[in-house]
């Protein structure tokens, strides 16, 4: 897996409908959504454990192009080519990717954001191992230039529950809460669970939680979720 995002490899995945005039979704994440958690390559090839269920999801949107960086030296990046992004649990951005998204962003882009204070999702990989999701969400930059602070109550219980987003169950799990700092730009919903900021042309839809995109989903309660958000923030 470590040697396939060093790669920068693009992974065109093809949905159950027409590819939408739109054109591909980015996929930007820390989480094994496209390649199931494996030791190595060789492993990763031959696994017959059953893919995620949000690849599919996100493929119905069009072909899913998955990003290992944001930005590239001296020229355009890889959000050049895109109109919509996924971001779940993202690994913290540098510098020119705090300046390429934000760019991206004001010039138009539709961005879904799932930033987990407290990741509660299990992982195959120990603490410490590089190729675990990123427990911690570490994103304040680009946030605070966007309108919204990310605050954490370490005092709440550990469980899934359910908020509602238009009319829409999410389960989370360990939830932070979103503080608009810039009331003109970013509205708050869901108990601060859910922001939406106009920035610029472009617009942000960001879940304080990823536990949406846990892997166990017996009732298709979280795939319908996930649905959910995704047309949301990807709605003209």
């Amino acid at each position: 897996m470590a040697l396939v995002a060093a790669a920068g490899v693009a992974l065109l995945v093809r949905g159950r409908s027409a590819e939408p005039a739109a054109g591909p979704v980015g996929l930007f994440t820390n989480l094994p959504i496209l390649w199931n958690e494996e030791a190595d390559v060789a492993d990763l090839l031959k696994s017959s454990e059953t893919p995620h269920w949000a690849r599919a999801v996100l493929a119905r949107q069009g072909p899913i192009m998955a990003l290992d960086t944001l930005d590239a030296p001296g020229g355009k990046g890889p959000l050049g080519g895109l109109s919509r992004l996924v971001m779940a649990q993202p690994r913290a951005l540098g510098p020119g990717e705090n300046v390429a998204l934000d760019t991206w962003v004001r010039g138009g882009g539709r961005l879904l954001l799932l930033a987990d204070p407290a990741l509660t999702e299990d992982s195959h990989f120990a603490i410490g191992d590089p190729r675990r999701p990123q427990a911690v969400v570490l994103l304040s930059p680009i946030l605070k230039r966007w309108g919204l602070e990310l605050r954490f109550d370490e005092a709440q219980a550990f469980g899934d529950h359910d908020v509602q987003v238009g009319g829409t169950s999410v389960p989370v799990n360990l939830a932070g809460s979103f503080i608009a700092i810039d009331a003109k730009a970013c509205a708050v919903e869901a108990d601060g669970v859910l922001a939406t900021c106009r920035i610029g042309a472009g617009r942000l839809t960001a879940l304080a939680d990823a536990a949406v995109l846990a892997r166990e989903d017996e009732d298709g309660g979280r795939e319908e979720a996930f649905a959910a958000l995704l047309g949301r923030a990807f709605r003209d």
